[in-house]
């Protein structure tokens, strides 16, 4: 069996962004959200810059970068703009996510095997700017080769199935779409790639897949702020690390 690593959260600040555009305004500011995650035991930052800026914009990124102390995520389009913008702030690591303007949130993984001859060169680009690149793909054998064969080392796995069981009276169900997520992770560890997960995970769901070994961080954003009108974004952060840690050291699940 393989030997359980640390696991990392990374926090994703965008709906802090929401709120503030939903106003107008200065205010709340997801870079003094950033900080507050920081001094709350958070590994990292996460922020989705979107075409439509419909929450974090560029002025953000830029912010983040030059005030935060944590490794910063940027989660991105596989687009030109998005590619000189990411190269242009030079983040710690660069997330390629699919994008559909008309989408609520991210609907699924990159089809890396279908787009690879389009996808291979932004992660050159991104490895070439000495930036780390990850690709947000489905738990899909097929699409953890084509990310490896696209020269990605880090994959995240898109956990939006698994969320979507949870909330659902089918108990084959739900274990089916973990099963898919251990399985994936196994594969992907197997091959040389550090496995992410992230999408839908709350404090309800999220031991299961922080017990398995061979991922290493997990990225968890509009779960936390809206628990943080109820506790605080310090103290949700906080619980959500100790039950990722639970997890994973106490021999759950």
């Amino acid at each position: 069996m393989t030997d359980k690593k640390p696991l990392r959260l990374g926090v994703n600040i965008d709906h802090v962004a929401t709120i503030r555009n939903a106003r107008g305004g200065p205010h709340p500011d997801p870079v003094r959200a950033a900080l507050l995650v920081e001094g709350s035991g958070a590994d990292g930052i996460t922020a989705h810059l979107r075409e439509d800026r419909r929450h974090i914009r560029d002025d953000d990124m830029r912010r983040l970068k030059e005030e935060i102390g944590l490794p910063l995520n940027f989660e991105m389009a596989s687009t030109a703009e998005m590619l000189q913008l990411c190269t242009q702030v030079q983040p710690h690591a660069c997330c390629i996510v699919p994008e559909n303007r008309n989408e609520r949130t991210t609907e699924g993984g990159l089809d890396v095997a279908g787009q690879h001859n389009f996808i291979a060169p932004f992660v050159r680009e991104l490895t070439d700017a000495g930036i780390r690149a990850s690709l947000f793909v489905d738990p899909e054998p097929e699409q953890i080769h084509a990310a490896k064969s696209a020269g990605a080392p880090v994959i995240e796995i898109h956990t939006g199935a698994y969320y979507e069981a949870t909330l659902k009276t089918e108990p084959a169900l739900y274990k089916a779409e973990l099963e898919k997520i251990r399985d994936a992770a196994e594969l992907a560890d197997s091959i040389g790639l550090e496995v992410h997960a992230g999408h839908g995970l709350t404090f309800l769901n999220v031991q299961p897949v922080a017990a398995i070994p061979q991922i290493v961080e997990l990225n968890i954003g509009h779960f936390l702020v809206g628990e943080a009108v109820f506790m605080g974004l310090a103290e949700a952060v906080k619980e959500m690390k100790r039950l990722m840690q639970d997890a994973r050291t106490g021999g759950l699940y």
